[in-house]
């Protein structure tokens, strides 16, 4: 199966620690990487280990970033000729503390995009047309803004079913996805204090496809426009570090669409894509198979209740 990612790709520094210190206080680091991350980067790893074909676009790969990512990408079924490698650009890195279920970035994507709308001067492609025309399902990211919806208008033109992540519930690229996975911190940085169930009825009312509310560890929600609504209760694993979980059930929802999986079971596969990525550190080097998914899956059950409508 071929399958386009489009969006954010950094390289991720990544520590892991005992545990999360108090202010003025110590905490030893017990191990720390650096490699390519991002919400594309990532669901581009997963998405390979998986044994799909991916073609992989978004940020640019800049001077300090390219040699990373051409080596850690070399041996991956991840095509990374469409992407810009940018030698006037630095590229953009993140750093990311992990203590179990806990993790806490820092970035300059503030800064990033800020300055890239009030310049003009983007280090971001825009999608191009034949990669999505090639593509059997697409993980499109909403943060390049009109680029993003480009990627999107261009997956409907070429009828290809995408997944997208953490946007509006009235926005084009949910409107017309095949599946839309809002996080509770998607929740929490764009609508505030609106409870998860309000926002569930919102998304699932003004989306064409699948919506799926996740909350970490917790139940999450599925359901489509005037259908029931669905609880799922994550698959339970000794969570090492939940660094990349949202962009692993991203890429189980994109191979599973390509799949042409159920409702039901893209749930069960993303979820299991999940649990299975949150059981190591650092998962980006030994991302999940099928074959282990498979057998979370088949050791915990559906784990679905059906509950009306919201």
């Amino acid at each position: 199966m071929k399958i386009y990612c489009y969006g954010m790709i950094v390289i991720s520094n990544s520590y892991l620690l005992d545990e999360f210190p108090k202010p003025d206080e110590y905490s030893e680091i017990k191990q720390s990487y650096r490699f390519p991350g991002g919400e594309t980067g990532t669901c581009a790893a997963v998405l390979a280990s998986l044994g799909a074909d991916v073609r992989m676009d978004g940020t640019h790969i800049g001077a300090d970033t390219a040699a990373l990512v051409r080596d850690f990408y070399k041996d991956r079924s991840v095509d990374l000729s469409s992407l810009c490698f940018d030698s006037n650009f630095k590229g953009l890195e993140d750093h990311i503390w992990i203590s179990g279920n806990v993790r806490t970035p820092f970035g300059t994507f503030g800064k990033f995009y800020s300055e890239a709308f009030e310049t003009g001067v983007r280090h971001w492609n825009a999608p191009k047309e034949a990669d999505i025309a090639e593509c059997d399902a697409a993980a499109v990211d909403p943060y390049f803004r009109e680029d993003s919806d480009k990627a999107a208008e261009l997956c409907l033109k070429h009828q290809k079913p995408y997944v997208t992540i953490d946007c509006g519930y009235d926005s084009f690229i949910h409107r017309n996805s095949a599946v839309t996975v809002i996080s509770c911190e998607g929740l929490r940085d764009i609508y505030k204090d609106c409870s998860r169930e309000e926002m569930f009825s919102l998304f699932r009312e003004n989306g064409g496809g699948l919506t799926v509310i996740t909350n970490g560890g917790n139940e999450l929600l599925y359901g489509r426009k005037g259908g029931e609504t669905k609880r799922f209760m994550p698959y339970k694993v000794n969570a090492v570090s939940t660094l990349g979980a949202g962009d692993s059930f991203k890429a189980g929802c994109a191979y599973a669409l390509a799949a042409g999986m159920s409702d039901d079971e893209l749930i069960r596969f993303a979820s299991g894509c999940a649990a299975a990525a949150i059981s190591r550190y650092p998962m980006q080097l030994a991302p999940p198979t099928v074959g282990e998914i498979e057998d979370i899956i088949k050791s915990q059950g559906s784990r679905t209740q059906q509950c009306g409508c919201l």
